[in-house]
């Protein structure tokens, strides 16, 4: 879908990446470039969309991925996300730096029958006594599980966005979070989480602890031995480290590596129903859809982002018919990915 341009510097902060942008475009690039090798003549009553997640089943495997301060770019914010993503029946990764309140974010996600989960995106604070007042209040407002970033101790070199002179304008700011402090990089890395945190984290709360960021197979084993209950496989959208992975290439080790023992979600250049078939059909839960929902929700509001998820949904029903799976996770059963790639 397409929708009218932004100004200058909104864009450069939007569609910005780190550096020379490598690891943006080959996040797209990499999902684009699986062929597929349809199926025919299969019998398909009976197809689905559900995705088994948080021991429940919900109608469509797509989330809306964390994203910061929504109400830069249309005034409901992400009380609009929050709407349609629920209306579609797709969950919910609420940033730590959304500008509207986690609980009014909750209340109207939650207030839908057929929502889809609604998780929360933890950055660990300064201090510890911050980030469990954070997480008490996460966890009274109601939201199913904790996503903890894991890959971005310090923020990556985002040359497109500090060329352009953005500023978050008057009104918008980051505002479940006191306000911080400015810090060195020396403070910064000395800040930076480790396992321990992982493990203190999943001690203090009753909520499942997933990790988002992570790309390498020996991480995600660490995962499953620190208690961990999900994991994210992601290179923050190719905002942190240029020439990272494409996600697309790291999802079948980080899979491979944790085997049954944790539900892998991915993001990172998920555009199309077929992305989102092959994310399945390589393994992972579901997908989480992050700049597309910024450009609908900048363009149209809440009916803007309904519209982008409904065509995503729509589009893998289709890609799902297609290649003769009655669900995506047939897609590797069935034999449709291609040896060879475009």
């Amino acid at each position: 879908m397409s929708y009218p341009p932004l100004d200058a510097a909104t864009n450069a902060w939007l569609e910005g990446g780190a550096a020379d942008e490598i690891t943006v475009r080959a996040n797209e690039t990499a999902w684009q470039s699986i062929a597929l090798r349809p199926r025919v003549l299969r019998p398909l009553a009976g197809s689905h969309t559900r995705m088994r997640l948080l021991g429940r089943d919900w109608p469509t495997p797509l989330l809306v991925a964390p994203m910061a301060h929504q109400r830069v770019l249309h005034p409901h914010g992400e009380q609009a996300t929050a709407l349609a993503a629920a209306a579609l029946g797709a969950g919910l990764v609420l940033s730590c730096q959304a500008s509207t309140p986690l609980e009014d974010v909750a209340r109207l996600h939650l207030a839908d029958p057929g929502r889809g989960p609604l998780m929360f995106q933890l950055y660990l604070q300064a201090q510890r006594e911050q980030t469990e007042a954070l997480m008490r209040r996460v966890e009274a407002a109601g939201y199913e599980a904790l996503v903890l970033t894991v890959d971005a101790p310090v923020q990556g070199v985002r040359d497109r966005e500090g060329r352009s002179g953005f500023r978050l304008p008057p009104g918008v700011s980051a505002v479940n979070l006191p306000a911080a402090a400015p810090a060195d990089v020396a403070t910064l890395l000395a800040r930076a989480p480790t396992w321990d945190d992982v493990q203190w984290l999943c001690q203090l709360t009753h909520l499942p602890v997933w990790l988002k960021g992570v790309l390498h197979p020996d991480d995600a084993r660490q995962a499953v031995l620190s208690g961990a209950h999900g994991l994210i496989v992601s290179n923050h959208g190719g905002r942190t480290l240029d020439t990272a992975c494409p996600t697309a290439h790291a999802l079948p080790a980080v899979i491979a590596a944790v085997g049954e023992a944790l539900p892998v979600l991915v993001d990172g250049g998920i555009r199309r129903g077929t992305d989102v078939l092959k994310a399945l059909g390589l393994g992972a839960t579901g997908v989480l859809v992050g700049r597309p929902v910024l450009r609908a929700l900048a363009a149209e509001g809440a009916q803007g982002v309904a519209k982008t998820i409904k065509a995503l949904h729509d589009e893998l029903i289709a890609a799902q018919a297609l290649t003769g799976c009655r669900d995506a996770h047939e897609a590797r059963s069935l034999g449709i990915f291609f040896d060879q790639r475009i």
